[in-house]
């Protein structure tokens, strides 16, 4: 089994639904002293986070990633379900006084969203070093997490000689120019959707096929429209897979993540780790939540066989 390293946040979801509209209770002119309240119907409390959720991905199929983030004190119970869900939480540092990063999201009737999110003890994430954790992992997966964090662990698996896949997602906008090259520059894998792409082409100046020149893989995932991995042997189209349907596809590129992971760490061919990724994807999109599917390789193998033919784990 590889030894795969994830960094990256560790949160709480606090989802809430208005069942009304946002722009009944919004007056365009009077924005400039905006004070509204929202009187929601649900409140539901998940476990969250980018890091979180590629590491729970990879247990699922069957790996023992090691998390490493930085939590608050109100963290107990979290890691004691980690550690029942397969994933090696010694990685994880709790800061004194702080609590775990928390987003507080307030849904509409039109799906329109408006979320706070605290970051909380992620912001101590860069004051702990990949070299500290022991033997160099086979591959690091760095995901969203404090900027300074990010910046750091690029160069540390360099200095380490270890692999690293590249998923920056919501924080792509709070890197310099300069960080998310450092952190393209040599990767194994660079992954975003379409829209994250080009906001590290705009960044960066590199568009999707310059990339190639800096990262030895670049996918970018279209929705349902599938993916697209791009090698400098070829590129590969893979479809999207939806056999359990769509409830919420939060947390999907998280699935995916951990899927293509899997297989780099493992020397798997894109075709086989693409269709990988999807399949974990379209697991999570059935789902209300990004840790709550279930599935043991097993039951993942037969899925394999049902809708690919094989049993992509053991390929």
């Amino acid at each position: 089994m590889p030894d795969i390293v994830v960094t990256g946040s560790v949160a709480f979801d606090n989802i809430m639904d208005f069942p009304g509209y946002f722009k009944d209770h919004i007056l365009p002119e009077k924005v400039h002293i905006l004070s509204v309240s929202f009187l929601v119907e649900s409140l539901k409390r998940q476990r969250g986070g980018a890091g979180a959720n590629v590491a729970y991905n990879l247990a699922l199929l069957g790996e023992h990633p090691r998390l490493v983030a930085a939590v608050g004190e109100d963290f107990g119970d979290y890691r004691e379900w980690m550690d029942a869900a397969g994933i090696d939480t010694s990685g994880l540092w709790e800061v004194p006084g702080e609590f775990t990063a928390s987003a507080f999201i307030t849904t509409d009737k039109d799906d329109n969203q408006i979320t706070g999110f605290y970051p909380g003890a992620m912001r101590q994430a860069g004051g702990r070093s990949l070299g500290e954790l022991g033997p160099a992992p086979d591959l690091v997966v760095i995901t969203p997490d404090s900027p300074d964090a990010m910046a750091k662990f690029p160069g540390e698996c360099r200095a380490l000689g270890t692999p690293w896949v590249y998923s920056p997602g919501q924080q792509i906008v709070s890197l310099s120019e300069e960080q998310l090259t450092d952190g393209v520059a040599g990767a194994r894998c660079v992954i975003g959707n379409d829209y994250e792409m080009e906001l590290i082409a705009s960044k960066t100046g590199h568009r999707n096929d310059d990339l190639l020149e800096l990262a030895e893989i670049v996918i970018t995932t279209l929705g349902d429209q599938g993916s697209r991995i791009a090698t400098r042997d070829g590129v590969f189209a893979i479809p999207a897979l939806q056999p359990f349907g769509v409830l919420d596809p939060t947390g999907a590129g998280d699935a995916y993540v951990a899927g293509v992971a899997r297989g780099i760490a493992r020397g798997d061919s894109p075709e086989v780790y693409g269709r990988v990724a999807a399949l974990a994807a379209s697991h999570a999109i059935a789902h209300h939540g990004t840790q709550v599917h279930v599935y043991d390789p097993a039951g993942f193998s037969a899925s394999c066989i049902e809708h690919f033919g094989e049993d992509l784990l053991s390929a």
